[in-house]
C-alpha cells in the first residue's frame, strides 16, 4: 500500500491534492455531522459560536483557512515536503467549510436548512468528483487525447491542442445551456460525456429550451416526458442520498423560515416597468 501510494501520489506530484480531497472531505462529514448534532440539540455537543448574540457561521472560519493555507502552499516551494501537505489540509478543510454554506454566501441569507441550502451540498459533492478525476490523472478538455503527427512543428502541435480544447469546451457548454450541470462539469474531463449530452433533448427550463423549443412542440413534450421519467426518479434518489449524509432539507429554524416566507413574497411581487 505504501509503495503504491509513494509511487502513484508522491512520484506524481499530486500529494498536495491528495491531501486536499481528504481534507475536504472529512471537514464537510465533520461539519455536517456538526451542524445535526447542533439542530437536534443533543446536550453534549457544542453549541453554536455566538459571540455577544452574533452567531458566527463556519464559512467564516473556512475563509481563515483557505487564505492560511492558500498562502501557505504558495510559500512552500517542494510539493512533496510535510510544509506543502500541511497547507494542502488547511486549504482542503477550509473549502469544505465554504462550500458547505455556498447557498448562504450566494443568497446572502441563512437558507442552511431550507430547500435552496441543498445548493451547498451539490457544490460539495461536484468538487469532490472533479477534484477525484485531476487526482486519477485525467486532464480536462481532452488534453490526453491529442495525438500530434510524429515531426510535426511546434506551431503544428499548438494549433491541434486549441483545437481539441475549443471543440470539447464547445459541447461541454452546450451540455450546460441544456441543464445538464453534472454532465457538462465532468464532461469538461470525460470529452465523451459532454457530446453526449450535447446532442441529446434539453431539460424543459433549461435556457436551451426556453430559446429553442416552441411551447407545446414535439422537443418541447419530449423533454418534459423524460424529466418525469428519467430525471425525477434520479433526483430522488440523489436527495435521499445527500439527506443521508447532510440531514434533511425543508424544515428550517424559525429565523429561516421569516426569511424563507420573505423570499417567497419578493419572488411573487411584480417588479415596476
Amino acid at each position: 500500500m505504501t509503495d503504491w501510494f509513494v509511487r502513484s501520489v508522491v512520484d506524481t506530484g499530486r500529494l498536495r491534492l491528495f491531501c486536499f480531497l481528504v481534507a475536504f472531505i472529512g471537514a464537510f462529514l465533520f461539519i455536517r455531522f456538526s451542524v445535526r448534532m447542533i439542530r437536534a440539540e443533543v446536550k453534549w455537543w457544542p453549541k453554536n459560536v455566538t459571540p455577544g448574540g452574533l452567531h458566527i457561521h463556519h464559512v467564516v472560519f473556512g475563509l481563515v483557512f483557505v487564505m492560511v493555507g492558500g498562502v501557505g502552499g504558495l510559500a512552500v516551494q517542494s510539493g512533496r515536503s510535510l510544509w506543502a501537505a500541511l497547507a494542502a489540509l488547511l486549504f482542503g478543510i477550509g473549502a469544505a467549510l465554504v462550500l458547505d454554506e455556498f447557498a448562504l454566501v450566494l443568497h446572502l441569507e441563512d437558507v442552511y436548512w431550507s430547500e435552496r441550502g441543498r445548493l451547498s451540498v451539490d457544490a460539495v459533492f461536484l468538487a469532490v468528483a472533479l477534484t477525484s478525476l485531476v487526482l486519477v490523472g485525467i486532464k480536462p478538455l481532452g488534453l490526453d487525447d491529442v495525438v500530434a503527427p510524429d515531426g510535426a512543428d511546434p506551431g503544428t502541435v499548438a494549433w491541434l491542442i486549441a483545437g481539441v480544447v475549443l471543440v470539447n469546451l464547445a459541447f461541454a457548454l452546450i451540455t450546460l445551456a441544456k441543464g445538464k450541470v453534472w454532465t457538462g462539469m465532468i464532461g469538461l474531463f470525460v470529452p465523451t460525456l459532454a457530446v453526449f449530452g450535447a446532442l441529446r433533448i434539453a431539460r424543459p427550463h433549461s435556457p436551451w429550451a426556453r430559446t429553442r423549443y416552441r411551447e407545446g412542440s414535439r422537443k418541447s413534450r419530449t423533454a418534459h416526458e423524460r424529466e418525469e421519467k428519467v430525471r425525477v426518479p434520479l433526483m430522488r434518489a440523489k436527495v435521499a442520498f445527500q439527506e443521508l449524509l447532510a440531514g434533511r432539507f425543508g424544515s428550517a429554524p424559525k429565523a429561516t423560515e421569516a426569511s424563507e416566507k420573505t423570499y417567497e413574497k419578493t419572488s411573487k411581487t411584480p417588479k415596476d416597468p
